[in-house]
């Protein structure tokens, strides 16, 4: 079944700095919201981006599990996992465990098929801490902010022999979450890289789509739609996704619900304390928490 709901949301009455910031831990947070301390800091590979911070909620559980993929235009150097952490602290304060993950990037080691192995390999820490922590396994959403959107939908399906890491299944998770992030990239690379104010899908996928074709239709969700529930966009200076990429997603999803926010600044969407976030909130905590009926 699909629900296909487009839905303004209240903008930001101020707009944020550019897209693109240093990496910085504290920027585009509440300044009133400070990051908890991670329960357990957990690695997936041997390079020193290759961990996960769990932030465990108080209580018995068994808790919902989001895994957050950060932004930064796939490109070292802009962002790491720790500006997601204040939203990671928010949703532990409301009973959802959170694994925030860091991965390598263009410059690195990552791009095509860096990232995608380093996605891949972090994955699997979802069923180890399942097995360890009282996380509800069947309420397990991917989440990705800008550039973190292409793991939070690509790790829900599986790929063939032409895939960056080769023939891999689909995680099996109930929900993807994407703030202001792609939903097909090779269809929205002009968007994107305006997004980012420079060239970043073509480094990233290793050349441009006349040159490796077949890469982007690897990826692409026309070619493999992803296995899940619930999606639910989140979006601010990206567009929604058009109807063609909405129609691959929904041979996939049960619900996909779309929510644009016209003037909203990328980081609003993920700041808790922001007008922008506190509008999309609920949404966000529906498809976290498995709830579909209001």
């Amino acid at each position: 079944m699909l629900l296909a709901a487009c839905t303004p949301a209240t903008p930001s009455p101020e707009e944020a700095p550019a897209a693109v910031q240093p990496n910085n831990a504290t920027y585009g947070t509440d300044a009133n919201l400070v990051a908890s301390q991670p329960d357990a800091v957990l690695r997936y590979a041997d390079h020193p981006r290759g961990f996960a911070e769990l932030r465990l909620p108080e209580g018995d559980g068994p808790f919902p599990l989001a895994v957050i993929y950060h932004g930064g235009c796939w490109k070292t150097g802009i962002a790491s996992q720790a500006y997601m952490a204040p939203l990671a602290t928010r949703w532990q304060s409301q009973g959802i465990a959170t694994l925030n993950v860091d991965y390598r990037e263009v410059g690195d080691g990552g791009g095509w098929p860096g990232s995608f192995a380093d996605w891949a390999a972090s994955a699997k820490l979802i069923d180890e801490v399942a097995a360890r922590y009282p996380i509800d396994r069947a309420r397990v959403t991917l989440v990705g902010h800008s550039a973190g959107g292409l793991p939070a939908l690509w790790l829900a399906r599986g790929n063939g022999a032409d895939g960056p890491v080769g023939v891999r299944a689909a995680v099996p998770v109930a929900g993807a979450i994407v703030l202001d992030g792609p939903g097909d990239v090779g269809a929205e690379r002009p968007a994107f890289d305006a997004l980012c104010q420079f060239s970043a899908v073509d480094p990233f996928m290793g050349g441009e789509p006349q040159r490796f074709p077949e890469r982007y239709t690897a990826i692409a969700p026309a070619t493999i739609a992803p296995r899940l529930e619930r999606v639910l966009f989140v979006q601010a200076k990206l567009p929604a996704p058009s109807a063609a990429t909405q129609a691959s997603l929904a041979q996939g999803a049960e619900t996909l619900t779309i929510r644009e926010n016209p003037g909203a600044s990328h980081f609003a969407i993920i700041t808790p304390g922001d007008p922008v976030y506190a509008a999309n909130e609920l949404e966000m905590l529906l498809v976290l928490t498995g709830v579909i009926d209001r």
